[in-house]
């Protein structure tokens, strides 16, 4: 470890939660340097939706690669950037009733934020953006000024400007419409807000501690941004990529954002891949506007074109996901029922969940708990006070109870007094799980 405290720089995060040497993964399982096994919670942050070195496309990337595949092609044209337009079009798009252009920028999410925002304020011609409490769009400037949190914004380091801050779905209690206090501001001249370009809005705050908003609230949101010819943009970043139990999280609330940004578990392999959906007439760059050295990643349309290609043909995938996410809440609740004691709750949906712990203490101690019987499972929320459910979607039934056995071991001994967990969960035997 002595490298990594002596050269790397104090702005890693990650290795301070769970500082152990890793040197090889497979399917939701992690090692150690020591051969040590952890069930990975965790999974890149969301990055790995279809696990660690998926088999099927590792071959497919291996044989990409043995071939003396294109490595490195800017925006040129080349076979496996047009396999991956024909199979995401195929479907993903047409089967869902969506036209979409697909704008290919760098290889992180804040990269696809960035490019929304930019394209959003150079077609209407305005620049205010409205965004949303607790949300988190990415660090860098642009997508900075759109992120709630403070301990982000304020390692900026200049003001954030072009951002309006609205109070997201419950932020202000479940019987207050934030949509109506939306469109009553955006109605009055005197209200003080410009007229935006564009809202920018997650279906589910991710980093923002697990906050799902509901389908009336986002189709609410959708009939404010017509009323008021604002375009309406969903960070599909985290929540994409069938993590909700759709290819979309947006898909079953039946709205069509203008734009929409995916990254992370998009690539499929842990490979960087970003990009933008725009609806056609809204496609009005300049060429080369909007560009950057490592837009569109030749490796990633492989392994994301294998994704698509094996998961998402039919429903099935989907279904597995909506199964287990129904196993997850109910395991989830019942350890909220046993232990809380008035200091926890639940949160989100699909296989997007979360514990909400009354404050961050209890959180990291029950995560930190989680790690040393061999789960790694991070928090999230303003005060880190959520223990953040985020496994691969491939993971097995068997492995899912045994994560969530650990996290509710680590709750007992966390917070508990008298209850006491049983050895083997019969939740299995209630709940049917596809493998």
């Amino acid at each position: 470890m002595k490298v990594f405290d002596e050269i790397e720089s104090e702005v890693q995060s990650y290795a301070r939660s769970f500082p152990r040497v890793f040197n090889k993964a497979k399917g939701e399982h992690l090692y150690d340097e020591e051969g040590k096994q952890y069930l990975d919670f965790l999974a890149g942050a969301g990055t790995l939706n279809y696990g660690h070195n998926n088999p099927i496309f590792k071959k497919k990337l291996l044989d990409y690669i043995e071939n003396d595949g294109i490595t490195h092609g800017l925006d040129l044209h080349t076979k496996a950037k047009r396999e991956f337009l024909e199979t995401f079009n195929e479907k993903i798009l047409k089967p869902r009733g969506l036209d979409y252009v697909l704008q290919f920028t760098g290889p992180t999410g804040t990269n696809a934020v960035e490019a929304a925002l930019k394209l959003a304020r150079n077609v209407t011609g305005r620049e205010n953006i409205i965004a949303f409490t607790n949300g988190f769009h990415g660090v860098s400037l642009g997508a900075l000024a759109t992120t709630g949190n403070s301990h982000h914004r304020g390692a900026a380091g200049v003001s954030l400007s072009g951002t309006f801050r609205m109070p997201y779905d419950g932020y202000l209690g479940d019987d207050i419409d934030t949509n109506a206090y939306l469109d009553k501001v955006l109605s009055d001249s005197s209200s003080g807000i410009d007229h935006p370009a564009a809202v920018i809005v997650e279906t589910v705050q991710g980093e923002g501690g697990i906050n799902a908003a509901s389908f009336e609230w986002l189709r609410s949101l959708e009939t404010v941004c017509r009323k008021h010819d604002i375009l309406l943009i969903i960070d599909d970043i985290q929540a994409g990529c069938g993590r909700t139990g759709t290819y979309f999280s947006f898909e079953e609330a039946g709205i069509k954002p203008d734009i929409i940004t995916l990254s992370k578990s998009l690539g499929g392999y842990g490979t960087p891949f970003a990009l933008v959906l725009i609806k056609p007439e809204l496609d009005q760059w300049k060429p080369g506007e909007h560009n950057g050295t490592f837009r569109g990643n030749n490796f990633a349309f492989v392994t994301a074109k294998a994704a698509i290609d094996h998961y998402w043909s039919d429903d099935t995938f989907s279904q597995e996901i909506k199964s287990k996410g129904v196993y997850i809440s109910q395991r989830l609740t019942s350890i909220v029922e046993k232990y809380g004691e008035g200091n926890f709750s639940t949160c989100g949906r699909g296989m997007f969940q979360g514990i909400n712990c009354i404050n961050g203490e209890i959180a990291g101690k029950i995560t930190h708990s989680a790690f040393q019987k061999g789960l790694i499972i991070e928090t999230s929320g303003a005060e880190d006070h959520v223990v953040k459910f985020l496994c691969p979607l491939t993971t097995s039934r068997e492995n899912l109870k045994k994560g969530i056995d650990i996290v509710e071991l680590a709750v007992k001994e966390v917070c508990a007094k008298e209850d006491s967990i049983p050895e083997k969960s019969d939740y299995f035997d209630d709940v049917h799980i596809h493998d």
